[in-house]
């Protein structure tokens, strides 16, 4: 084994979840530190958190021994698990020299492996609400018989869910991933909650870690002020999910200003249309620069129906558009939409506007459809 410098500084201390304490372990460009966490009188635990040259988190794991009894009979599992720095289980990989074996003592074979995996990944699995006696008849790695019953899945989605000859492996594993430590680990990062650290989950390609920032950075509406251009970036990120969300918590105030206002408007021409949709909403009751009035003028007949009625709404919320923006409104008047030309030529004589050229195009547009 290879020769590690170690320096462990102890700590102990009383806490809800028990009683803890870590060690840092320093190797060569990384650093671990080991958090110890008693559930009970008889279980008990560590977790692990890498850490960067300069101490920064990275993610979690442990180094997982478990026995797995059928009968009367129990095997050894060792696994190690990874999770992200929220507790978001990532993946998990055997030990070098290690292996995982079935019920009747046959080896995994590397589709198990795989299957494992993907029943790890799942949050939503039919372990989250069973125990092992709704599972399993006892003393065998057999389904119930009532298995359905309980789930409301139907028996073979629930074979589906499991590796035959390894049930009782695939729920004790799948209850680690989603156990305890998932809400420990989510008050360490608590404790390493820097700006520096905001800013990285904000432009992390990881959703979790963008909900949880957001919550962080952007408060009754208002965003702190650093992170601005990280908001601007989620927003017009690709993930409409998250955009969406970072648009709904977005206050009005931040998209006020001019600069806001080109730059929301050129997300809006790239994004996507559920994306558009959420924008025009958004721009509700917002007072629009002159610019962008004369822009949404232009778009609004070259789109569909319900943007359209979206834009002309924006139009007639404002209580004096400029006179550029109503000449480009009065030119559309000759549109072949007769329902378009129709809220054009209201949002204009609601508007009055003085200029001969707009009044004259309105007047022959009167006189068309009489």
């Amino acid at each position: 084994m290879r020769s590690l410098h170690v320096f462990i500084f102890s700590l102990v201390c009383i806490a809800l979840a028990g009683v803890k304490s870590y060690a840092i372990v320093v190797v060569p460009d990384m650093k671990v530190k080991e958090f110890f966490f008693r559930e009970n009188d008889t279980t008990s635990y560590m977790i692990k958190l890498a850490l960067d040259e300069s101490g920064k988190p990275l993610y979690f794991f442990r180094n997982i021994f478990t026995p797995v009894c059928y009968t009367n009979e129990c095997k050894p599992v060792h696994v190690n698990f990874y999770w992200d720095l929220l507790g978001n289980y990532m993946r998990y990989e055997m030990p070098e020299g290690k292996i995982l074996t079935k019920v009747d003592h046959d080896e995994f074979r590397p589709e198990d492996y795989q299957k494992l995996q993907d029943i790890l990944a799942r949050p939503n699995s039919i372990f989250a609400d069973l125990e092992m006696k709704d599972l399993i008849t006892e003393g065998t790695d057999n389904l119930s018989d009532s298995v359905d019953a309980k789930t409301g899945a139907t028996l073979k989605t629930i074979k589906n869910e499991v590796i035959d000859g390894a049930v009782y492996t695939c729920f004790t594993l799948w209850k680690i991933a989603y156990g305890s430590a998932v809400n420990e680990m989510k008050k360490i990062t608590e404790t390493y909650t820097t700006d520096e650290l905001l800013h990285q989950f904000l432009t992390s390609s990881n959703h979790h870690y963008q909900y949880w920032a957001m919550e962080k950075v952007i408060r009754n509406g208002l965003v702190r002020k650093p992170f601005e251009k990280d908001i601007e970036k989620v927003i017009s990120s690709k993930n409409i999910f998250i955009a969406r969300t970072a648009l709904k918590q977005t206050g009005s105030d931040f998209f006020t200003n001019s600069k806001k206002q080109v730059w929301l408007w050129n997300v809006f021409q790239s994004a996507s249309y559920p994306l558009q949709i959420a924008i025009l909403k958004k721009l509700t009751g917002i007072p629009l620069t002159n610019k962008l009035t004369e822009q949404i003028a232009d778009q609004a007949v070259k789109s569909n129906q319900e943007q359209s009625g979206l834009m002309f709404n924006l139009l007639a919320a404002q209580p004096d558009l400029p006179v550029r923006t109503l000449k480009v409104l009065a030119s559309q008047l000759e549109h072949e939409n007769a329902d378009y030309t129709g809220k054009i030529y209201t949002l204009l004589e609601r508007q009055k506007p003085g200029d001969h050229e707009i009044r004259k195009r309105m007047q022959r547009y009167k006189s068309s459809t009489n």
